[in-house]
């Protein structure tokens, strides 16, 4: 079986380079399926089945290996906002926050669990492998460097931060692999304004990528009645249009001519989405 996705860059006008590493990436994944004893797929817990990947849970079950699910940034939703349904399709599952290390020792804790399981390890000195994967932008790399208590993984605000696989010791028996967040490649497009919003809005695709950031704001306040117009103070009636309008005002995001910069303004409201700092409570 032959597992195929896309990924998301880093920096703006790297479309050649998403066309080759296309190719790339699979093999990546494949390889560190191939070569973990369990996998972690960290998940978004403001989306989490629009940040599973399927596919890729599919192959890792018929590989035969071991998975887990983290539910990584719980600390920018709340409990009570949280869909218990999403919950029903997968187990184990564990809640943590990389930022607040809130579920540290529940994860570390059901690693350790899971890993008594295995019988023969991969790695030939008799150590664990765990490998990880995700969305683009699930925390993957600061959920390691919670895990291991000190800064190892690279990284960044910026969908696609990790650039390749990173091998990292957790203890003297566990290690643990990271990987770059891959897309389904059903889902990814770069014409398609569903698939572009769903993957800016959970950040997959960068802030800074998208070609209509208007629209996406648009699309997550239809989703999020009033969490925007409250982390601005800015009455709009859930009218992105209106909010945009406002907060260019307010931010003095201009043209030429005093005309209210709305590009610039959704892109800035996308970012501050982006970076977790507007919460959903």
């Amino acid at each position: 079986m032959r597992v195929r996705y896309s990924f998301s860059s880093r920096r703006t006008g790297r479309l050649e380079n998403i066309r080759k590493q296309k190719q790339e990436f699979p093999k990546v994944i494949e390889k560190l399926i191939k070569f973990s004893d369990i996998i972690l797929e960290i998940l978004d817990a403001r989306f989490i089945q629009e940040t599973r990947n399927i596919e890729i849970e599919k192959y890792i079950k018929n590989q035969g290996k071991g998975l887990i699910f983290v539910i990584n940034k719980t600390d920018l939703i709340s409990k009570n906002k949280m869909n218990k349904k999403d919950l029903n399709d997968f187990s184990p599952y564990v809640f943590v926050s990389s930022k607040t290390r809130r579920g540290s020792k529940d994860l570390r804790d059901k690693i350790k669990i899971e890993s008594k399981k295995i019988k023969e390890p991969i790695d030939k000195s008799g150590k664990i492998t765990i490998g990880i994967i995700g969305y683009p932008n699930t925390g993957k790399s600061s959920l390691i460097n919670m895990l291991i208590g000190r800064k190892k993984a690279g990284t960044g605000a910026e969908a696609g931060y990790t650039k390749g696989v990173q091998k990292l010791k957790l203890t003297s028996e566990i290690l643990l692999i990271d990987s770059p967040g891959v897309i389904p490649k059903k889902e990814y497009s770069s014409v398609e304004q569903p698939k572009i919003s769903k993957q800016t809005k959970i950040g997959g695709r960068s802030f800074s990528q998208v070609k209509e950031p208007e629209l996406v704001i648009a699309s997550i306040m239809k989703e999020f009645k009033g969490v925007i117009e409250k982390y601005y103070k800015i009455k709009s009636k859930n009218n992105s249009e209106i909010l945009i309008e406002e907060l260019g005002k307010r931010k003095g995001f201009l043209k030429k001519g005093g005309e209210i910069d709305e590009d610039k303004t959704a892109r800035f409201i996308l970012k501050e989405w982006q970076e977790g700092k507007i919460k959903i409570l």
